[in-house]
């Protein structure tokens, strides 16, 4: 698999480099986040946590993706700043298991 950064946007305000990429995976299935975010921080020279992946589509047919990821100053700023879903599907926080509530006691019929 080959990443190739399209474009980069610095946006200091939220500490972090916006980056658009095109990632090559001809006769191979189509790379999983954890894979792009890996060539993305060895391109970029930054820590793997840093690195959020936001969309990746793959056009069909053509073995290539094209996608848009978050590369922030600090790991806390990645997980100040991103929405949970997005934390969850990059493997930087665990999923919120919701407890089942316990089945109501139906109450006996009346009696006439």
């Amino acid at each position: 698999m080959k990443v190739e950064i399209v474009s980069k946007k610095e946006n200091p305000l939220l500490e972090r480099t916006e980056v658009s990429f095109t990632a090559e995976h001809a006769g191979k299935s189509t790379p999983t986040r954890d894979e792009v975010r890996s060539a993305i921080a060895s391109d970029l020279s930054v820590q793997k946590e840093r690195v959020i992946i936001d969309n990746m589509e793959t056009e069909y047919g053509k073995g290539k993706s094209n996608g848009y990821a978050k590369v922030y100053v600090t790991p806390e700023a990645a997980m100040k700043g991103e929405k949970r879903h997005l934390l969850v599907r990059n493997k930087l926080a665990e999923k919120k298991v919701k407890a089942k509530a316990a089945p109501k006691a139906r109450a006996a019929p009346k009696a006439k």
